[in-house]
């Protein structure tokens, strides 16, 4: 495995990050543990979670999944970048009590304390804000983050799905308390097929010292080899990549992206992470294996070397929106 600093941070991560978002809803419990270990085993050390997946009545259920294996033992805890998002609605029944959803500071103190009980640990290294809460002060946010930062529970605080304004607002008011390191991580939806992020979220991230940690990097598994897949009479593509195949201009820059990658005998799940792991800025991006199998194709990845002709064609398939602000500006 290759590391990274995270960000602006001296802390050291895995150029891929592993999400547990299909642990319990997708991967059974012995499943979830195997894939850890592997992760574990092959050098990845960020996992990323969030107090909601597990999903309806069962949210939290994939914090305490990964919480039953650090209790394994084996340096397992001491070994992991352990991350967690808090904003969700956590009632089962998708109603919430005022005050137990998004980002007050009396919600913060209560989601954070409900995950470490669920993930049985006593600190959560990366604690992110799921979403922006556009009716809660960042003054407030940060007042929550700081005391929990002195009580030991977290150690630094990042952001996901937050637009390049957020970001700087967020930490300009951060700068402004004193003793605040601000956000050091920006996760978001970054890939090929999808690079609005280039515009505003991955400049301000740059700028701010954030390290940028795509979501999706296969894009629902449109960028997963899903043409070709469904002539071989594989699973079929469902969620994103089935909305996306629907339009005849997309499905046509998949069948060109399928057939560069075939001309230069490289998979495309490879190639589409081989490709995240070049852009400026990123630190590495999520994948979310529902199999010892699919861990081992995204490791592959950190190896592989994209020659300067298969990246210009992948631009040409899926050119990006330019340089900020030009590309919007001039």
């Amino acid at each position: 495995m290759k590391y990274t600093q995270l960000g602006r941070t001296g802390l050291k991560v895995g150029r891929l990050v592993l999400g547990t978002m299909n642990f319990g809803p997708q991967t059974d419990e012995a499943d979830s543990h195997a894939i850890m270990d592997t992760a574990l085993d092959a050098g990845i050390n960020l996992f990323d979670t969030a107090n909601v997946y597990g999903w309806g009545e069962n949210k939290g259920r994939t914090e305490e999944i990964i919480g039953n294996w650090f209790a394994k033992g084996g340096d397992r805890r001491d070994k992991v970048v352990l991350a967690t998002k808090v904003y969700a609605n956590m009632a089962a029944d998708g109603e919430p009590w005022p005050n137990h959803d998004k980002l007050s500071a009396l919600n913060i103190r209560r989601a954070v304390d409900a995950s470490l009980k669920r993930l049985r640990t006593d600190h959560i290294d990366l604690y992110q804000f799921h979403h922006v809460d556009r009716s809660t002060p960042f003054e407030e946010i940060w007042q929550a983050i700081d005391v929990l930062v002195q009580q030991g529970k977290i150690l630094y605080a990042g952001s996901s799905n937050f637009p390049g304004y957020k970001i700087a607002q967020a930490n300009e008011i951060a700068a402004r308390r004193g003793g605040t390191m601000g956000l050091v991580s920006e996760q978001c939806l970054y890939n090929l097929a999808e690079r609005r992020a280039e515009m505003e979220v991955i400049p301000a991230a740059q700028e701010y010292g954030l390290g940028v940690i795509p979501w999706s990097p296969l894009h629902g598994g449109l960028l997963g080899g899903v043409l070709k897949k469904e002539a071989q009479g594989g699973r079929r593509s469902s969620g994103r990549a089935a909305d996306s195949l629907a339009n005849t201009a997309v499905r046509g820059q998949v069948q060109a992206y399928e057939d560069l990658l075939d001309k230069h005998g490289v998979q495309p799940g490879e190639a589409a992470l081989a490709w995240l792991l070049t852009r400026p800025g990123v630190t590495g991006p999520i994948v979310g294996p529902r199999t010892a199998e699919q861990l081992e194709s995204a490791l592959r990845a950190v190896e592989l070397e994209l020659s300067d002709e298969l990246l210009a064609g992948l631009d040409e398939i899926f050119p990006g929106p330019g340089p900020s602000p030009e590309a919007f500006a001039w």
